[in-house]
């Protein structure tokens, strides 16, 4: 099969494009509903504090959601958990920041906050479960690395779209309009959905019926470290090197990679077993980002993180085809665990770089992001195991 073929056979599929751009327009407010509502917050209040409140609740508020999110799904299909959430999130938003312009108690925008994280519209899920199941096996690498991609895409547009928005009006003014526009893009989306037209399997089972979908999980935990750890220390990095505004460019570097891959992902056919390839991966990957704390040159800097980029997208692709062999009758929810453990991960993979920033220097955050994929990948010799037995 030549390179590209199964992405080909996908946009072939009724509504796929339209999915693909709605999903988009849907997941502007992923990075920016946190970042609009400090601004928002510190800008109306003063309060640094209360800002970093208002960041964390809404973190904690969709890691919580996701599972129950998903177990929702698989009960009553996607379509009307999408609708739900859509207001609820845009009603949380909007409310946040009229709260803040008008001088209420900070404990009710980290309410909303909470509201708001928890009311996030389960966009990639539901890509994952409609074109999963529209498309058969050996098209889901492909199924997979898209939903990535348009999340990735959006993670990186998004925050250029509300700077532009910020720029021409005012940070309250900029996060209600994304925020409608992200509202009306989940409903569009939930209405362009195939697969929830039909009923929902009855046939449900329990997420954790297969003991490894635990061992997948902390895999997906310590990936997730990776990228908390690399969210302190690219900053951190910068600043030392006298030019704070070069963390943008940091960043953008790892989420361009994580589009370059996602996209050469998906566009061969692979014949490897998932769980080798995600020990291969985070292999690589932990091997990649070693080298940062021994180099000077930010430019050096830069390639190296657009390596790192290169294989993120593609462990969590693969993460997700796992999920398909570990729960398949209760993928929606399994797919939810999966978000909260990469989340928890992160705020694990921060804490620690943080702490090792402290005392041993800026370049110190970067073997930490590096040993969690390291140790991703001896975590994942028993998913090898298991498959090859």
């Amino acid at each position: 099969m030549g390179q590209g073929a199964p992405y080909r056979g996908l946009f072939r599929l009724p509504g796929v494009t339209a999915q693909a751009v709605l999903g988009f327009l849907a997941q502007l407010t992923q990075q920016v509903a946190p970042v609009g509502a400090v601004l928002v917050v510190q800008s109306e209040t003063g309060s640094l504090v209360l800002a970093g409140l208002v960041a964390a609740a809404f973190s904690v508020g969709a890691g919580l959601a996701r599972p129950v999110q998903g177990r929702l799904m698989d009960r009553r299909g996607p379509r009307p958990v999408l609708v739900a959430t859509a207001f609820g999130h845009v009603a949380a938003l909007v409310g946040l920041v009229l709260c803040a312009t008008s001088g209420l108690p900070g404990w009710v925008i980290t309410a909303l906050a909470w509201t708001a994280g928890a009311c996030l519209p389960p966009i990639s899920v539901s890509m994952r479960i409609e074109w999963g199941r529209r498309v058969s096996a050996d098209g889901r690498t492909a199924a997979y690395s898209l939903v990535y991609l348009v999340q990735e895409i959006a993670l990186l547009v998004g925050p250029l779209l509300f700077g532009l928005a910020i720029a021409l009006a005012s940070a309250s003014l900029a996060l209600g309009v994304v925020a409608v526009a992200a509202g009306l893009g989940t409903l569009a989306f939930a209405r362009a959905l195939r697969v929830g037209e039909s009923s929902p399997a009855r046939d449900r089972g329990r997420v954790f019926a297969d003991r490894m979908m635990i061992v997948l999980l902390l895999v997906v935990f310590l990936l997730g470290g990776t990228i908390g750890a690399l969210q302190v220390g690219l900053p951190a990095l910068a600043a030392a090197h006298g030019s704070p505004a070069t963390a943008g460019l940091l960043v953008a570097a790892l989420s361009l990679g994580g589009i370059a891959g996602a996209a050469g992902y998906g566009a061969r056919s692979w014949g490897s077993a998932p769980a080798v390839r995600l020990v291969v991966i985070m292999l690589v990957l932990g091997l990649v980002l070693a080298p940062p704390a021994l180099i000077g040159s930010l430019p050096a800097f830069w390639a190296v993180l657009f390596a790192g980029g290169l294989v993120l997208n593609p462990a969590l692709t693969t993460g997700s085809l796992l999920v398909d062999e570990l729960a398949p009758a209760a993928q929606a929810e399994a797919f939810g665990w999966v978000s909260t453990a990469l989340g928890v991960g992160a705020a694990a993979g921060a804490g620690l770089a943080g702490v090792a920033g402290q005392h041993f220097g800026v370049s110190a955050p970067f073997p930490v992001a590096a040993a969690f994929p390291l140790a991703g990948a001896l975590l994942g010799l028993v998913l090898v195991r298991r498959a090859r037995s």
